[in-house]
């Protein structure tokens, strides 16, 4: 069977635009929003449950699972630390949803208090943009590459 060229120009009619939609559809499923879970974040309704005096180290575990992090000069302090980000594409990622959850546990072991921050409770921090000066000389790559010529004699003890 052979193909005219008037069934091959219709074939390329339909086939071009399917392709082109194809193509399209597939690109922007490429930009969709990515969104990212990260850390821990502890279900609310588990840390309703949590009571003072009642609950233990063990019991808390049991429930969230393992802290995020432990505070650092006492153990009595642990936190949940999670965050939910999304990113469109190659933009900067946003944090969308942010919770910290601190559980404070008194001497004998068992819950003090607990307090849940938010991204609404977050405080933006600038960092500070400044070096600290080193000792020594500023060199170029030319001096510190041929720095070292004639430093050394030729005559070498066997």
């Amino acid at each position: 069977m052979t193909v005219t060229k008037e069934q091959n120009l219709r074939r390329w009619r339909f086939a071009l635009p399917a392709a082109t939609v194809c193509a399209a559809c597939l690109a922007l499923t490429a930009c969709s929003n990515a969104v990212q879970v990260r850390g821990n974040m502890p279900d609310m309704e588990e840390v309703s449950e949590i009571e003072p005096g009642v609950h233990s180290r063990q019991d808390i575990v049991d429930m969230l699972g393992s802290p995020s992090t432990v505070s650092t000069f006492q153990d009595r302090k642990w936190y949940y630390i999670g965050q939910k980000t999304t990113e469109f594409a190659f933009m900067k990622p946003e944090v969308v949803d942010r919770s910290v959850l601190v559980v404070t546990f008194d001497e004998s072991g068992y819950v003090d208090q607990t307090a849940h921050y938010t991204l609404d409770d977050s405080n933006e921090v600038e960092p500070v943009a400044r070096t600290t000066p080193t000792e020594g000389r500023d060199l170029t790559l030319l001096q510190q590459l041929f720095g070292n010529l004639g430093r050394f004699s030729g005559t070498g003890s066997n």
